[in-house]
């Protein structure tokens, strides 16, 4: 029925006027499946710059690793793309025979990499600081090393943590020198008999830690350890039984003063790479002899580091370092005076960031839903957004590797997750099949007695109810693009209408398949659909198909086709075929038939758009029928058709006075030939082709209308 144009969304077109998700249907899924849970969620259209779903948006929320959004946002807009914390190594003193008397001064800017996070060795920095000097001329030194860490303010343990997280590996302490993530390795191993201490190894072992072993081996595979962490020296005590059968277990655990460890790597590196040293304060070295700056990694590999596997030293290091570039103070606040310039600067109110780190593991950061969304979808549009956006995690990478891996089309999003105790978050970006991008923010605070799995599972089924709301049947769109593609050697729109309308014989039919999705609430049936088609879907799919330039134009080709303006909602959605689609002159134009005759009729549009609770405000004008009265179309369609093959539409001319067409379908005419007809037929539910004359006996109506497709 031509009254059931469904639409299709298509990119870089105007804006949708009605925009919605129904997020009364997410809180009732949360509230049903975590009783007593806080639920937050805003959704907001980049393309419109509005929001469009919101539940609790306007309050605030704990957002735990969320708010690595936040510092690595404001990262990008300040620091370059090539930024690169710096170290550098200052040569003082004089050089005699190989000796270098006088010290070496290192200064740090908080680079979190000396590690083995992108290279095989921990130690791999630190050996070309050391080599650099070696090149010099120097195997042995005299002196001090000097460690400046003024770069950075106020202490190296985050405030308002939990006191737990400081025990563990991702709540290390930060400093403007650090090494391997602040951290080590302990390992152990069952001793030889029952009851013998177990075997333990530190790694990397640079004489910095003690480990007390108080770990007992015991009968079988039972293994029950414990630790404790001095909360000032880097002595950790290992107590509780591992049983002898046990192959061996690993923990990583968080050193004590990293500019200590620092140091003891240091000297761990320069009597390794066979510098040797010998401390004296007395020894004066104002002279300088050489400097040397070292960067590890640059600012897009903190970023994935940050936002894909949530790295809390890389986090809580880079709001120092924008403390320092951006308000001349390598602090928490100074970070936090970055942020609040950042938040100014994109228009928005610093007032709705209660922050606390950078990282996101204290408990007192606060957000609000609606804003973080809104500041997701002025990065997506900053000069730098695409290399925010790509920071992100998404299914099967980073810290979604294990999330959301059962979603048909992963592409379509990149999320951040967030987790601390009784908190759960997931913020990010999700594709829509109009080429507009959505920013989304869900929190749960409060899970309580909530398993933490089930938490998560409820936030992942949610976004995934999202990407497919405002992707409904991706599948139809990657079956489009792969026709498209197959009939690239098929030339000519005659050609192209005979091959796509030919390919879809025997797609089931359905009435009114589709609608708008998620950009107008009037119809939220998928968007695109080729499971079932009805006559004017199959038709217009078709002709989008056979008229498009490109897979990617599609959608484009399709929202011109069924939208005045290309402007998708139902109120701008060609209702009339003939009126509004054909009438348009666009696409298709009535061909002049002999014998035809015509009627004059007046569509009621105001009565119909108000019956769907949507105000016409248009004219009703009348439109001219022009078609083919019934017994001549049959003699017409019994004749052998003589010309060049050809392609034309045909509607079926109503009786009633309402409306101008009830059927539409593609008339296919082959040289001696008599001219078929391919159809989606409601009587026998399929797309079928069959001889015209043989239906056209069939029906009972005035007469049919033709008309040929224009190339636009």
């Amino acid at each position: 029925m031509n009254k059931l144009f469904k639409a299709v969304l298509l990119p870089f077109l105007a804006a949708p006027l009605f925009a919605h998700v129904n997020v009364a249907s997410y809180k009732s899924y949360v509230d049903s499946l975590l009783p007593g849970t806080t639920f937050g969620m805003s959704v907001r259209s980049v393309k419109m710059g509005k929001e469009i779903g919101n539940v609790n948006g306007n309050e605030f929320f704990t957002p735990a690793s969320t708010l690595k959004t936040l510092t690595t946002a404001a990262a990008i807009h300040f620091l370059p793309l090539d930024y690169e914390p710096k170290t550098e190594v200052t040569v003082l003193g004089n050089i005699e025979k190989n000796t270098l008397t006088g010290s070496l001064k290192i200064r740090g800017e908080g680079d979190p990499n000396f590690s083995a996070r992108y290279y095989d060795d921990p130690f791999y920095m630190l050996n070309a600081m050391v080599d650099s000097v070696r090149a010099m001329g120097i195997d042995t030194i005299v002196g001090r090393i000097d460690l400046d860490t003024s770069y950075y303010t106020g202490p190296w343990k985050a405030e308002n943590w939990r006191r737990n997280f400081y025990d563990s590996w991702y709540g290390a302490e930060i400093g403007p020198l650090g090494f391997n993530d602040n951290c080590v390795t302990i390992r152990f191993w069952p001793g030889y008999f029952r009851g013998d201490t177990a075997v333990v190894s530190i790694q990397p072992d640079v004489g910095y830690v003690k480990v007390i072993n108080n770990l007992k081996t015991v009968k079988g595979h039972k293994k029950k350890w414990v630790y404790g962490i001095d909360p000032v020296k880097s002595v950790i005590t290992l107590g509780g039984t591992i049983g002898e059968d046990v192959d061996s277990a690993s923990m990583v655990l968080p050193i004590r003063n990293p500019i200590g460890y620092f140091r003891a790597a240091f000297m761990y590196a320069l009597k390794n790479r066979g510098i040797v040293f010998k401390e004296s304060n007395s020894v004066a070295s104002e002279t300088e002899l050489g400097k040397f700056s070292f960067s590890a990694a640059p600012l897009l590999s903190f970023l994935d580091e940050i936002n894909q596997r949530s790295q809390n030293l890389h986090a809580e290091t880079l709001l120092r370092n924008l403390g320092a570039q951006i308000s001349g103070e390598g602090s928490v606040e100074g970070g936090r005076k970055a942020e609040r310039k950042f938040l100014l600067e994109m228009n928005l109110n610093p007032t709705d960031f209660d922050v606390w780190d950078g990282s996101g593991l204290s408990p007192e950061n606060k957000v609000k839903p609606s804003t973080v969304t809104k500041m997701l979808a002025k990065m997506a549009r900053h000069p730098n957004g695409e290399y925010y956006i790509n920071s992100f995690a998404s299914p099967g990478v980073g810290s979604g590797a294990k999330r959301m891996m059962n979603l048909e089309a992963p592409w379509l999003t990149r999320f951040k997750t967030g987790y601390i105790a009784e908190v759960h978050a997931l913020v990010g970006y999700i594709y829509t099949m109009d080429g507009d991008t959505l920013t989304a923010a869900m929190y749960l605070n409060g899970t309580n007695t909530n398993p933490d799995c089930k938490s998560k599972d409820v936030l992942d089924t949610l976004w995934m109810r999202l990407i497919g709301y405002t992707n409904n049947n991706y599948n139809s769109l990657l079956k489009m693009k792969t026709l498209w593609l197959d009939a690239q050697g098929v030339s000519g729109l005659n050609k192209r209408l005979d091959h796509f309308s030919k390919m879809l014989l025997g797609t089931p039919y359905k009435l009114g398949p589709m609608g708008e999705g998620h950009l107008d609430p009037v119809e939220d049936k998928p968007l695109v659909y080729l499971d079932s088609v009805d006559c004017v879907t199959y038709l217009e799919q078709v002709v989008a198909l056979a008229m498009s330039k490109s897979e990617k134009s599609l959608y484009r080709q399709l929202q011109r086709l069924r939208y005045k303006g290309g402007k998708v909602s139902y109120l701008t959605r060609k209702h009339y075929l003939l009126d509004d689609w054909v009438g348009e002159g666009k696409y298709a134009k009535v061909i002049p038939m002999e014998g035809e005759v015509s009627v004059t009729r007046t569509m009621p549009k105001k009565e119909f758009f108000k019956n769907h609770n949507v105000k016409y405000t248009g004219k009703e004008t009348p439109v001219k029928v022009r078609y083919v009265p019934l017994e001549k179309a049959i003699e017409m369609a019994n004749k052998t058709y003589k010309g060049a093959m050809k392609v034309l539409g045909m509607g079926i001319v109503g009786s009633s006075e309402n409306i101008d067409l009830t059927h539409t379908g593609f008339v296919i005419y082959y040289p001696g030939q008599k001219p078929v007809l391919r159809h989606a037929s409601s009587q026998k539910k399929q797309v079928l082709e069959v001889p015209l004359a043989e239906y056209l006996q069939t029906r009972k109506v005035p007469g049919v209308t033709f008309f040929k497709f224009i190339q636009h």
